[in-house]
């Protein structure tokens, strides 16, 4: 597939078909991508931890939860400042599917960078270059799966998830991970999310912002 076409067709997908199953060797291309990307200290010190067993992943979501009542989806988009319709729209389908499309998910993929500085307390943006650089490589995942014919998802952990998901995976503690990925096969009646329209010509400018 042409790399324009794979741009264009990648989409974020919260309703996965549970029936599908993703093999080992598509997983090590989609990761191969990943591992492609620029990195900060020329080392790409990465690594991915991939769950297909349902166990393990149902485990892993365990702590995100299951239902969110109308009330509590509307105090969110309040609270958020969430204001433009479409963007309100694409929330109201995100938010309540956020167990279930990783349980119905073919596998998730847990991408860990090595964090030598407080992340949450930087001393100034060099310090979060192995954070910028590890979204590079997720950037790179989510564009080869589209071109495996599979669609992508991720959630950015709360509170403590990320505690909890060390704990699941015992991965060591100088490793951070930005977030969770869920890969799988787009459902018959997945729901179409209308995108935000944008023009170009407000988006770039040349030599300078005028």
């Amino acid at each position: 597939m042409d790399f324009y076409d794979v741009a264009e067709k990648r989409r974020t997908v919260r309703d996965f078909d549970p029936q599908a199953t993703i093999d080992a060797e598509t997983i090590q291309r989609i990761i191969s991508a990943g591992l492609q990307a620029p990195s900060n200290d020329h080392l790409r010190d990465w690594h991915f931890v991939v769950i297909r067993d349902k166990s393990v992943i149902l485990k892993l979501i365990e702590i995100i939860p299951k239902d969110i009542s109308d009330q509590d989806m509307e105090a969110l988009l309040e609270d958020w400042h969430l204001n433009d319709p479409v963007q309100q729209e694409c929330y109201r389908n995100a938010v309540p599917k956020q167990y279930r499309m990783f349980a119905d998910a073919s596998c998730v993929v847990v991408p860990l960078f090595r964090q030598k500085t407080d992340i949450l307390h930087p001393k100034d943006l060099s310090h979060l270059n192995g954070f910028a650089s590890i979204w590079c490589s997720i950037e790179n995942i989510l564009l080869a799966a589209t071109a495996e014919d599979y669609c992508c998802t991720l959630r950015i952990p709360l509170g403590n998830e990320e505690e909890w998901t060390r704990k699941v995976l015992r991965f060591p503690v100088e490793y951070r991970f930005p977030c969770i990925i869920a890969i799988g096969k787009k459902r018959a009646d997945a729901k179409e999310i209308q995108q935000k329209e944008y023009s170009m010509i407000d988006r770039i400018h040349y030599d300078r912002w005028e």
